[in-house]
């Protein structure tokens, strides 16, 4: 992936990384702050557009922008997929109202969107059920139930549910976190990525009107964004590692340059992380994203992952075993990475039935 200096995007990314994320990072990480101005400038400075070019090059920028946002803080950066992953959704919506009334704020980043479908995503596997059951009625839907986590949300966003019909058909809405009947409770606790803005997410017959309707058959629909759904998570592991690979690169200049002796070394790492770039880049030559390719880097980012931040551990040492230390941080980002929808095994079973 090359994003060419001259388009800008470098230069307005260096600049909101540097005033908005960069100074909270550890803020972030240890008091579970979320980075709401950095991820609505990105969309200000005009980084998440869609209507000023190709799909390949809106692909190729977001999947840059999430990968240098990781390198400083995956929290972030999963947040930001969480709003592409919205943005997927209602760029791919057939309804009007979502595409013209709803897309262009969040593409401005007058406000974000989430994604609540790890849960539909399991569904679709064989791996649970649906959490959210949908009736109709005059005008739209009700919808009732509990979804456990989703992340990205606050009093102004709004984000994507799947929930099932009594005729074992599923629809998809677009829902405003303000919506009557709904309720949040903020989750915290976990061992990294705190400052994600997670919530459980409680319907008491919450009615979403047909036009906050994504798609009246959700499973159709899933499978046709799952590919650009499960392509912006890379970069969110392409960051890390190369974070990783840095740091491992400054610390052979202590002890006397004993890391030399250790089995895991950064070139090796780079070499890894170079050639997963180098196939997503043949991905977006082609005229549609090939869903075995994208999981299969999805998988293989996961174990990339979990080496670089092993290695930076081990070649920082002593100072890496401190809770604030950036070694130790990545370290917990790269485990919320391989746990995140779809996760290794859901991904190796998603494999094996190709």
């Amino acid at each position: 992936m090359v994003v060419k200096e001259e388009t800008g995007v470098t230069r307005l990314l260096d600049t909101a990384i540097q005033k908005n994320l960069k100074p909270f990072v550890r803020k972030i990480d240890t008091e579970a702050y979320y980075a709401e101005g950095y991820l609505t400038g990105l969309g200000e400075a005009g980084l998440l557009r869609s209507d000023d070019v190709s799909t390949s090059e809106r692909l190729e920028r977001e999947l840059f922008v999430t990968e240098k946002t990781a390198q400083y803080c995956m929290t972030t950066a999963f947040n930001l997929w969480c709003h592409l992953a919205s943005l997927t959704y209602l760029r791919n919506s057939s309804n009007d109202y979502l595409k013209n009334e709803i897309l262009p704020y969040l593409e401005q980043g007058t406000f974000l969107g989430a994604t609540g479908l790890s849960n539909p995503m399991k569904y679709y596997a064989g791996l649970e059920k649906l959490h959210l059951q949908a009736k109709r009625t005059n005008g739209g839907y009700v919808l009732s139930g509990t979804i456990p986590s989703v992340s990205n949300l606050k009093d102004n966003h709004w984000f994507a549910v799947v929930a099932a019909l009594a005729d074992n058909q599923q629809v998809m809405a677009f829902v405003p976190c303000n919506a009557i009947g709904l309720s949040l409770k903020e989750k915290i606790g976990y061992l990294g990525v705190n400052g994600s803005a997670t919530f459980a997410c409680r319907f008491t017959d919450v009615f979403i009107p047909d036009e906050w309707m994504v798609s009246d058959n959700a499973e159709a629909f899933c499978e046709n964004i799952r590919s650009t759904f499960v392509l912006y998570q890379v970069p969110l592991g392409l960051g890390v590692t190369y974070a990783s690979i840095q740091s491992m690169k400054k610390s052979p200049q202590k002890q006397g340059g004993v890391n030399t002796f250790l089995s895991i070394q950064p070139e090796e790492i780079e070499q890894e992380y170079l050639f997963i770039k180098d196939r997503i880049a043949t991905l977006l030559d082609q005229d549609k994203l090939d869903w075995k390719a994208v999981l299969q880097i999805r998988l293989d980012i996961d174990k990339l992952i979990i080496k670089a931040v092993h290695g930076d551990m081990l070649h920082s040492g002593g100072a890496a075993y401190l809770q604030k230390s950036n070694p130790a941080r990545r370290l917990r980002e790269a485990y919320f990475l391989i746990n995140l929808t779809p996760t290794e095994k859901h991904l190796e079973k998603m494999l094996a039935a190709l």
